[in-house]
């Protein structure tokens, strides 16, 4: 039996991994984590052969997570999620409804007029972790500045 703990932020993507894991035979999920601190907490506690490891967690995010994971005394074989497993999920949803809870609160903050030491503070994190986010969260809408994110918000109604 493989047992397989799945690290994915998007609850309904969670659950039906979960669900197409169960229908194997041969897999098990023995444990689940909606971010990268509540991964590394329940691999301390739960013995898995493989981490189903989506790339674009909040807070501690995949990419990060991984050499943490790989230090552990008997690392897991690690398998990276990323957006070419969710286009399916998000084609009809508009780009800001595509942002992690955390870029999402990233996001918000800026368009508010915080800046990245601001939010980092805030949000009890680095301000390289919020520049992250704040690139990312650009990537996904397709934007460039943050007069970009505020014109956004204000047409979708989020300001």
């Amino acid at each position: 039996m493989i047992r397989v703990l799945v690290a994915e932020d998007h609850a309904i993507v969670r659950e039906g991994i979960k669900q197409l894991i169960g229908m194997a035979r041969d897999l098990e999920v023995v444990g689940e984590a909606s971010n990268g601190e509540q991964l590394m907490e329940t691999l301390r506690k739960v013995e898995c052969d493989v981490v189903l490891l989506d790339i674009s967690m909040p807070g501690v995010n995949g990419l990060e997570a991984i050499p943490r994971i790989r230090a552990l005394l008997r690392p897991p074989a690690i398998l990276v999620l990323s957006m070419v497993f969710e286009v399916g999920l998000t084609d009809s949803r508009p780009p800001h409804a595509q942002l992690s809870e955390r870029e999402f609160s990233v996001f918000e903050r800026l368009v508010r007029g915080e800046g990245v030491n601001d939010i980092a503070l805030h949000l009890a994190v680095s301000n390289k972790t919020v520049s992250t986010h704040k690139a990312r969260l650009m990537q996904k809408l397709g934007l460039q500045s943050v007069a970009d994110l505020v014109r956004y918000a204000m047409e979708h109604k989020l300001l």
